[in-house]
């Protein structure tokens, strides 16, 4: 197993792994992004995101999907947007060995948090958070506007 830094060849299949995450999630028609989107928004001067990718046998088998934000209450954060497995590979230690990776890119960054969501039902994903020491915050809900809702709103003001 190799853990390394994503590159703008791996993007195809990254794409694949966000695919199966969305299957997963139950929602598979939920995912728009192209390797095109992919490719241009991570790589270059500006990237707006970062990855980890976990190989085996020269097979891209998960990913870490990671990007910067900031808190007013704590400063530079990272926001981990996903971490992805394949299927067949979960249970082999992968999935901790991209978190570890993570944590250990905060730690060099001197970040104060590292942050990200959990569905609810996923409680194996819920157990394994809380068995590392992260914490399941139950009171706070995530918001999201939509494409759509932007611009049924714009048009309404």
């Amino acid at each position: 197993m190799i853990i390394r830094k994503g590159t703008q060849e791996d993007m195809p299949a990254v794409l694949e792994l966000i695919r199966e995450l969305a299957i997963f999630e139950k929602e598979p028609e939920a995912v728009v992004v192209t390797v095109e989107d992919l490719e241009r928004d991570g790589f270059g001067n500006n990237p707006l995101f970062h990855t980890f990718i976990a190989e085996v046998g020269q097979e891209i088998v998960g990913m870490a999907l990671y990007y910067y934000r900031y808190s007013t209450w704590k400063g530079k954060t990272i926001h981990l947007e996903d971490l992805i497995v394949k299927e067949k590979m979960r249970g082999t230690g992968l999935g901790m060995a991209l978190y570890t990776e993570i944590m250990k890119q905060g730690k060099a960054d001197g970040v104060r948090r590292i942050e990200w969501n959990v569905l609810d039902w996923n409680q194996n994903a819920v157990d394994f958070y809380e068995k590392s020491g992260a914490k399941v915050l139950e009171d706070w809900r995530v918001v999201q506007m939509t494409e759509e809702g932007i611009h049924t709103f714009l048009n309404n003001r």
